[in-house]
C-alpha cells in the first residue's frame, strides 16, 4: 500500500479512504477555508444511498485541535442530482436566491410601508390645515360678534360687570360639553366622576380639595374678571376696531413678563414687537389729543391686555402646560367660582347705584345669552383649536378679529379712521405677528438662505456648460475653433 505523504502532509492512503467514503475535497485544516468555497461533488456507487437534504447539515472535522476546529467549521448542504453526482451548488444557489428573494421582499414591504407613513403623515397635516382654516374662521368671528353685540347692548343696557359677571357663569357648561364630547368619540367611555378625577389633577397629584380650589382658582378668577371687565370698559370709551387691536398687545406683554419672571429665552425681533406694540398704543392715544374718551378708553384696553397676559404668565407658572380636559375643568372651576363667591359685587352695585336698572324687565336677556354664548364658544374654540390644528393658527384668527371688527364698524358707518389710527392699528398688528415667529427662526432662514445659495451653485455650472456648448457649435459651423481658457 503507498502511503507516500502528500505534499501537504497528508498520508495519500487517507485521502482515498476519504474520496471512497465520500468526503471528496478533503483538506487539512489550513486550506479548509479553500473547500468552503468550493462546490464538492461525491460520485456514488451503484445500488448506494446517496445523501440527500432531508440528511440535513454535515459536518467535517479536520485534524487540527479541538479550538481551531470549532472556530472554523467546514458546512456543506447536500442535495441528490439525477445523474448519480451529489451536488450542493445547486442547494447553495436555491438557498441563496431565496434571501435575495426575501431580502428583495423586504426592502419592497419597507419601502411601502414608508409609502404608506408618508401619505398618512400627509393626510394629517392636510386635515390639520383643512381645520386650522375652519377654526381660524370661527375664532374670528366668534371675537367678532361678541364685540359687536357688547356695542348693541350698550345701546339699552349700560352695565359691563353684570355683563362680564353673567357670561362668566356660563363657563360652569365647558365640562359639560367637553364630556360630551368625550362620550361621542371615545372608544373606551368612563364614568363623570372618574372623568373629574382625572381632569381635576391639574391642581395636584390629590386632586381638587377644599384649600386649592380657594388658592389656585380665586387668583385666576379674579384676573379673569378683570380682563373681560376692562374690556366692555374700552368698548364704552373706544370703537371696537380699537379696543380689538389694542388687546392684541397682550402677546407683546406676555413674552414681556416670561422673559422677566419665567426667565424665558431672550428674543430680539420680540423685543423689536414689543417696542412696536408701544408704540401703536401711543399712536392710538394720541389720534385724539391725548384727551377725553380716548385716552381712558386706551388705557382700559391696554389694562385688560395686561390682566389677560398675567393670567397666562402666571399659569404657566403654577399650573404649568395642560391638556384640553384639564383646561375644561380649569374654566368650568372659574365658572362656579364666580358664582358662588363673586355674586355678592353685581348686588351691591345694584344697591348703590353703581349698575342699577328698573324694570327687571328691561334687561336684554337675549344679548346677554348672545355675548356669554359667543364668549364661551370662543373659549371652547380655542382650546380644541390646539388639539386639531397648530397653536399658531388660532393666534392668527385672534388677529383677524381686528379687519373683522373694521369691516363692521365701516358697514355700520359709525366711526371715520383717521391715518394715525390706521398707522397704529397696522403697527400693532405687524408687532403681533413677529411675536409668532420661532424660537429657532433665524437659524431656519440662514438655512433656507444656504440651501437657495447651493441650489443656484448647482444651476449657473450648467447654464455655463450649456452656454459654451452652444457658442462651440456655432462657431464650428462658422468656420471659426473657440479655445476654451483654463
Amino acid at each position: 500500500m503507498d502511503v507516500k505523504a502528500a505534499p501537504n502532509g497528508v498520508a495519500t492512503i487517507e485521502d482515498r479512504i476519504l474520496r471512497i467514503t465520500g468526503y471528496y475535497g478533503y483538506y487539512p485544516g489550513y486550506s479548509s477555508q479553500k473547500s468552503a468555497s468550493r462546490s464538492s461533488v461525491v460520485r456514488c456507487k451503484p445500488g448506494a444511498n446517496c445523501p440527500n437534504t432531508q440528511s440535513g447539515l454535515r459536518r467535517q472535522h479536520s485534524p487540527l485541535s479541538a479550538a481551531e476546529d470549532s472556530a472554523a467549521p467546514i458546512l456543506e448542504l447536500q442535495s441528490r442530482s439525477p445523474s448519480g453526482f451529489c451536488r450542493h451548488g445547486r442547494g447553495e444557489r436555491q438557498n441563496r436566491s431565496g434571501e435575495d428573494g426575501t431580502q428583495g421582499h423586504g426592502e419592497n414591504g419597507s419601502q411601502e410601508s414608508h409609502v404608506q407613513t408618508r401619505c398618512e403623515s400627509c393626510t394629517s397635516t392636510f386635515l390639520k390645515i383643512v381645520w386650522g382654516f375652519l377654526i381660524i374662521l370661527s375664532v374670528s368671528s366668534s371675537w367678532v360678534g361678541t364685540t359687536q353685540i357688547v356695542k348693541i347692548t350698550y345701546k339699552n343696557f349700560d352695565y359691563p360687570f353684570f355683563m362680564t359677571w353673567f357670561s362668566t357663569n356660563w363657563n360652569i357648561m365647558f365640562f359639560p360639553v367637553y364630556y360630551s364630547g368625550h362620550l361621542a368619540t371615545a372608544q373606551e367611555k368612563q364614568s363623570p366622576i372618574k372623568k373629574i378625577r382625572e381632569c381635576s389633577r391639574i391642581f395636584g397629584e390629590d386632586g381638587l380639595t377644599l384649600k386649592l380650589f380657594l388658592k389656585r382658582t380665586a387668583p385666576f378668577s379674579i384676573l379673569w374678571t378683570l380682563t373681560n371687565y376692562l374690556y366692555l370698559l374700552a368698548l364704552k370709551k373706544l370703537t371696537a376696531t380699537d379696543v380689538s387691536a389694542l388687546f392684541c398687545c397682550n402677546k407683546a406683554f406676555v413674552f414681556l413678563l416670561s422673559w422677566i419672571v419665567l426667565k424665558d429665552r431672550f428674543m430680539g425681533v420680540r423685543i423689536v414687537a414689543a417696542i412696536m406694540a408701544i408704540t401703536g398704543i401711543v399712536m392710538m392715544a394720541y389720534a385724539d389729543g391725548f384727551q377725553g374718551d380716548s385716552i381712558i378708553g386706551v388705557a382700559y384696553a391696554v389694562g385688560s391686555a395686561s390682566m389677560s397676559a398675567l393670567y397666562k404668565v402666571l399659569f404657566k407658572m403654577f399650573l404649568g402646560s395642560a391638556n384640553f380636559g384639564e383646561a375644561a375643568h380649569f374654566i368650568s372651576t372659574l365658572g362656579f367660582f364666580n358664582l358662588v363667591f363673586l355674586s355678592f359685587t353685581p348686588i351691591i352695585l345694584y344697591f348703590t347705584k353703581v349698575e342699577y336698572w328698573s324694570p327687571f324687565s328691561a334687561v336684554p336677556w337675549g344679548y346677554l345669552c348672545g355675548i356669554a354664548g359667543l364668549w364661551l364658544a370662543f373659549n371652547i374654540l380655542v382650546n380644541v383649536g390646539v388639539v386639531l390644528t397648530y397653536p399658531i393658527l388660532i393666534s392668527i384668527g385672534t388677529l383677524l378679529s381686528v379687519p373683522g371688527n373694521a369691516a363692521v364698524d365701516l358697514l355700520k358707518r359709525e366711526v371715520i379712521f383717521s391715518v394715525v389710527r390706521l398707522g397704529a392699528t397696522t403697527i400693532i398688528c405687524l408687532g403681533f405677528l413677529l411675536m409668532l415667529l420661532p424660537e429657532e427662526w433665524d437659524e431656519i432662514t440662514l438655512r433656507f438662505i444656504n440651501s437657495l445659495k447651493e441650489k443656484k451653485g448647482e444651476d449657473h455650472p450648467e447654464d455655463v456648460t450649456d452656454s459654451s456648448v452652444h457658442f462651440r457649435s456655432r462657431s464650428r459651423v462658422n468656420g471659426t475653433v473657440s479655445i476654451p481658457l483654463a
